[in-house]
C-alpha cells in the first residue's frame, strides 16, 4: 500500500513500475506525450484533477489509492468509504443479499479486499460442519484461512493441492494488483501450510480444458464438485463497495446439484 505522505509523482511511478511499465509505454496508453508525464513524476507540473483521475484510472489504481494520490496533488478525495451498514449503502447491500439469496441451493458468500467473510447464503453453512478449529469459522472469518488451514475445511477437499494453488495464485495477483501488506502477510501465513503433491493430471470427468479450477470437497452427502465465478461491482463509487467480492458455487455435476437441494429443504 503507498505511502500517502509521499508526492504525486512518487505515487504516478510506483504504480507505472508495479504495472511494469516505462514512462513512454504509459504515455502512449494514456495517450499523453512522455515529456508531459516526465514532468509530472518529476514535480514540473502539476495535472488538472481529469488528467490525474485518467492516468489513475489507466494505471488501474484501487480507488481506495486513488484517494491519497489527490490529495497529494493538492486536491480533495472523492471517492467516499463507508461501512456496509451505513444508510446511503442500504440499496447495495439489499442487492448483495438478493444475489446470495437468489443463488440457492448453491453456495455464495461475499467477501472484502482481505477476504473477509461479509455475507453468505443458507447453502454456505452445512458446507463447513466438521471443521475442527471452531474459531476459524467464529468473530471475523477469513475465508482463505478457513479453506486452507489444516484444521479448518483442507483435511475434506480431495483435490486439496490443486485448490490451493489456485487460491495461492488469486491471493498473489491480488497482491500484485493491490500491493496490499495486510494480503501480504496473509500468503505468508498461508504458504506455510502443509500441502500434498499437486497431481499431475486431472481425472477425465473433471477436465474442464483448463478454464476452472474445480473445489472437490468430501461431505456426509458424498464428494461435492463445484466450479466457482466471482462477481464484482462495475461502476463503484465507493472504496467499499469497490473491494466487495461475491464468489458464486455452481455444481460440477448432477450428483453434486442433487445433494445441495436435499441438504437445503424448501429451496
Amino acid at each position: 500500500m503507498i505511502n500517502p505522505g509521499r508526492s504525486l509523482g512518487d505515487h504516478l511511478r510506483e504504480w507505472r513500475q508495479r504495472r511494469r511499465l516505462s514512462q513512454l509505454e504509459f504515455a502512449l496508453e494514456a495517450d499523453i506525450s512522455q515529456r508531459h508525464l516526465s514532468f509530472i513524476e518529476s514535480g514540473r507540473s502539476l495535472p488538472s484533477r481529469e488528467m490525474l483521475m485518467h492516468l489513475a484510472e489507466r494505471l488501474g489504481v484501487p480507488l481506495r489509492e486513488r484517494n491519497p494520490m489527490l490529495l497529494a496533488a493538492g486536491f480533495a478525495p472523492v471517492f467516499p468509504e463507508r461501512k456496509l451498514d451505513d444508510p446511503a449503502l442500504a440499496p447495495a447491500r439489499r442487492a448483495i443479499d438478493m444475489l446470495l439469496k437468489g443463488h440457492e441451493p448453491f453456495p455464495a458468500l461475499a467477501v472484502d479486499r482481505h477476504w473477509t467473510l461479509v455475507a453468505a447464503n443458507a447453502a454456505v453453512t452445512p458446507l463447513l460442519a466438521g471443521v475442527v478449529d471452531t474459531s476459524l469459522t467464529e468473530g471475523p472469518i477469513n475465508v482463505l484461512r478457513l479453506s486452507l488451514h489444516p484444521q479448518g475445511l483442507a483435511p475434506r477437499i480431495a483435490n486439496l493441492a490443486e485448490w490451493r494453488a489456485h487460491l495461492l495464485e488469486r491471493l498473489r495477483q491480488q497482491i500484485s494488483a493491490t500491493g496490499d501488506p495486510v494480503l501480504s502477510k496473509l500468503l505468508g501465513e498461508l504458504s506455510v501450510y502443509p500441502a500434498p503433491a499437486i497431481q499431475k493430471s486431472p481425472a477425465p470427468e473433471r477436465d474442464f480444458a483448463g478454464i476452472a479450477v474445480p473445489l472437490e470437497l468430501v461431505t456426509d452427502a458424498g464428494q461435492l464438485s463445484f466450479l466457482s465465478t466471482t462477481t464484482v461491482f462495475g461502476t463503484p463509487v465507493d472504496v467499499t463497495l469497490s473491494e466487495l467480492a461475491i464468489e458464486s458455487f455452481f455444481p460440477a455435476n448432477a450428483q453434486t446439484a442433487e445433494a445441495l437441494r436435499t441438504m437445503l429443504p424448501g429451496s
